[in-house]
């Protein structure tokens, strides 16, 4: 899951999403480091991120990307699963919308800005300014979401390709999102309330 669901998945409670939000920014052990309920926001993103690893969609939705990106396949369909959740209105009515959800993520982001791992410290700028949570449900959001990734990643040459992938297989991807997201939203709100929610 990218950073759109990992918000959405925090359910409205601050230190379960700055802990949701910096986890893949926190390796190990290193996650003692921050207040126990920060620590259990990067323990349910762990989770979350194992669960939608092993689900038949998101094994599915891979098919599609790992011939050319082989093991960051994952990755595309994480960014992709974003792009389908900001389209789901529905998911976003009880914060009046998606835009209102996104200003709402970013305000209670700042509040514990200093805590956060530097590397994150000097994305959530951009992160901000650009609206990236609100601009996953256009496709020039995704296409620079993919550039992303091509920046991060070590072996992805050209994301090019996978925007084209996204493009052509749309609604095989969209019936991957729908069949998983029910899934992964029942699963971290279990997992929330035993973790989180004490």
């Amino acid at each position: 899951m990218n950073y759109l669901a990992h918000a959405y998945l925090s359910f409205g409670d601050a230190d379960t999403l700055a802990g949701n939000m910096i986890s893949d920014f926190v390796k190990g052990k290193l996650k003692y480091n921050y207040p126990a309920r920060i620590q259990n926001g990067i323990q349910l993103h762990r989770l979350i991120d194992t669960f939608t690893d092993r689900h038949r969609a998101t094994e599915q939705a891979k098919r599609f990307f790992k011939p050319i990106y082989r093991l960051y396949a994952g990755a595309f369909v994480d960014v992709v699963y974003d792009h389908f959740l900001a389209l789901d209105q529905e998911r976003f009515e009880k914060y009046n919308g998606l835009k209102n959800f996104s200003i709402q993520t970013y305000h209670s982001l700042e509040k514990n800005l200093d805590l956060f791992p530097l590397r994150f410290q000097k994305m959530f700028p951009y992160m901000k300014s650009q609206d990236w949570l609100y601009n996953y449900q256009f496709k020039q959001g995704i296409q620079q979401s993919f550039g992303g990734l091509k920046r991060r990643a070590k072996y992805i040459n050209e994301t090019a390709s996978a925007f084209e992938i996204f493009d052509d297989n749309y609604d095989w991807l969209q019936q991957c999102y729908n069949e998983f997201f029910p899934d992964v939203f029942r699963f971290a709100q279990e997992k929330f309330d035993e973790i989180c929610n004490k």
